[in-house]
């Protein structure tokens, strides 16, 4: 009979210690970084405005000086694939973050060294430009290409765009220089 009822004071005494070390004490409410007089913005990701790759802004190259369409003058050619983004909605804005992932390539007139970029991130609704920056984006290339991801943050849009806009990113040259 000791030997019942020792068996049985052991396996509670082992469900006890085991509901102890599973016991959280949180200490009232979790601090989310808000407060009811600033609550914390919404991560919305339903209303979050699509992000397109255009295919002739998808690609870039440039060529060695006085070139042009010389598959042997290339310097470097490069490529946008996969894009992503995050939307934060607050009172009267949608704050956009777009991240979008491409790939370097050394042409044969090209070597390694640092490339600049130029990615431009425009919105609009159809008919407006509800936002464009065209940014020099850096990237090293040390051995003959690289893998690179560009982020752009802080995209303010107007409340509610995020049901009428649209996100395009692409390689931008700017305006074609006129000839003097």
């Amino acid at each position: 009979m000791f030997g019942k009822i020792s068996s049985r004071l052991l396996g509670i005494s082992l469900l006890v210690l085991i509901a102890g070390c599973n016991k959280t004490d949180t200490g009232g409410a979790i601090d989310a970084g808000g407060s009811a007089t600033a609550p914390t913005p919404a991560v919305i990701q339903g209303t979050c405005p699509q992000v397109y790759l255009l295919d002739g802004t998808a690609n870039y190259r440039t060529y060695a000086k006085g070139a042009k369409d010389d598959p042997t003058k290339i310097v470097y050619q490069a490529s946008l694939a996969d894009t992503t983004r995050q939307c934060v909605q607050n009172e009267s804005q949608l704050v956009m973050t777009v991240v979008v992932q491409g790939r370097v390539v050394s042409g044969p007139a090209g070597g390694a060294g640092t490339v600049n970029l130029p990615i431009r991130v425009a919105a609009t609704d159809g008919k407006n430009t509800l936002y464009s920056e065209l940014t020099q984006y850096p990237v090293d290339v040390q051995t003959g290409s690289a893998q690179f991801i560009f982020t752009k943050t802080d995209i303010a849009l107007p409340g509610g765009a995020g049901d009428f806009a649209k996100i395009y990113v692409g390689f931008d040259e700017g305006p074609v220089k006129k000839k003097k």
